[in-house]
């Protein structure tokens, strides 16, 4: 039988992901600020586009008088709902700082406004990771 050379479980961590200081603060700040982490690696265009439609989306859904999620334990719609939120990162901190999005759904532009909140983001959550793999070098 021929040898088969075996990796090391430190082998395989070093080969995953370096562990630099892009590779921590591009998605922290990707995920706090919209298109920041393109941003701050000179991707202008992209960055730009990522903010402005997760913005767009955001403020549109408070426009509408979509309703922001709360943490909770409650029902699953509504845990996954929160979850969608939170994706927007300093907006939904300011969101719920501000107290906004707390109305009841009383007709169904308000509805869509929801939806329009949670997408936003869930497309924030898609641009960090999309962030995190430029600063680790995954793409280019």
């Amino acid at each position: 039988m021929a040898n088969s050379p075996t990796k090391t479980v430190e082998q395989v961590k070093a080969a995953a992901a370096p562990m630099t200081t892009m590779s921590v603060l591009v998605p922290a700040l990707a995920w706090f600020i919209p298109g920041a982490g393109h941003l701050i690696q000179k991707r202008w265009i992209r960055g730009v586009l990522l903010m402005v439609s997760v913005l767009a989306m955001f403020l549109l859904g408070l426009a509408m008088q979509g309703h922001v999620y709360k943490p909770n334990g409650g029902d699953i719609l509504d845990i996954l709902g929160f979850v969608g939120d939170v994706g927007a990162g300093g907006l939904y901190i300011l969101a719920r700082g501000s107290d906004w999005g707390q109305a009841a759904i009383a007709h169904a532009t308000a509805d869509y406004g929801t939806k329009y909140l949670i997408v936003a983001g869930l497309l924030n959550f898609i641009a960090v990771a999309d962030a995190y793999h430029i600063a680790i070098g995954k793409k280019s």
